[in-house]
């Protein structure tokens, strides 16, 4: 398979864990209440652990590698979770604030670019990073068809084909990720720190507080069992 290919072909599978994820939970009937209030909490928080894996373990340290300036690595973090702040804001001032499906959206759009040129300069990381994408797709997917189901005027199969056509983005953005990024790596590491920080500032004022349940502990493991994950696939990729 040649990069071309195995860029549309992991994007592609990234892209389709979010139409999934709304699939499950269209499917999702759990009784009693209480149990379905803690799987959702549950699914948040694990989402939050390979967002948190996924910036710890590939996107910072090889940001780092390409930008080769500390004090530069710095600014692009803080200013990618400045520019994440404001698009969140802007959205909440037009009452169109949706937390889960806003994080989705952000987060897998540099993500794809970072992973178009990851494969463009020969990252061994590059299909781990495909898999984190994919792998928090799912849960985000999950949350986001339950936050847009809450809505008003919002039925069943709207969310689910909205959610399909989320899909063509990764391999979007991948593809221009790969051919702008070819050549200059230090612009691929800028994306990945910017990147970095949107994820940081989304894991902590929208994911990691609605994964918090009073006198529940299961919310809080699925944030240790998501980056527990994202450690033993960076390690398997260091092993092979």
């Amino acid at each position: 398979m040649d990069e071309l290919s195995s860029i549309i072909f992991y994007t592609l599978c990234a892209g389709a864990c979010i139409p999934l994820g709304g699939l499950l939970a269209y499917k999702e009937k759990i009784r009693p209440s209480w149990l379905e209030h803690e799987l959702r909490h549950s699914v948040i928080a694990f989402g939050g652990g390979i967002l948190l894996a996924a910036v710890a373990l590939v996107l910072v340290p090889e940001g780092i590698a390409y930008v080769e300036h500390s004090i530069l690595s710095v600014v692009v973090l803080v200013s990618g979770g400045v520019f994440f702040f404001v698009i969140e804001r802007i959205l909440g001032s037009r009452r169109r604030e949706k937390p889960q499906f806003t994080a989705m959206l952000l987060d897998y759009i540099p993500e794809s670019l970072a992973l178009g040129g990851a494969f463009a300069v020969g990252s061994a990381s590059a299909p781990l990073l495909a898999l984190f994408i994919g792998l928090q797709n799912l849960p985000e997917g999950f949350n986001a068809y339950r936050e847009l189901r809450a809505a008003p005027a919002s039925g069943q199969k709207r969310i689910l084909t909205r959610m399909a056509l989320l899909t063509p983005i990764g391999p979007i953005f991948a593809l221009l990720g790969y051919i702008y990024f070819r050549e200059n790596v230090v612009l691929l590491g800028i994306t990945m720190l910017f990147a970095s920080g949107g994820i940081l500032y989304l894991i902590f004022q929208d994911i990691a507080p609605q994964s918090r349940m009073n006198r529940h502990w299961a919310p809080p493991l699925g944030a240790v069992l998501g980056f527990s994950l994202g450690m033993l696939g960076n390690n398997l990729l260091a092993l092979g």
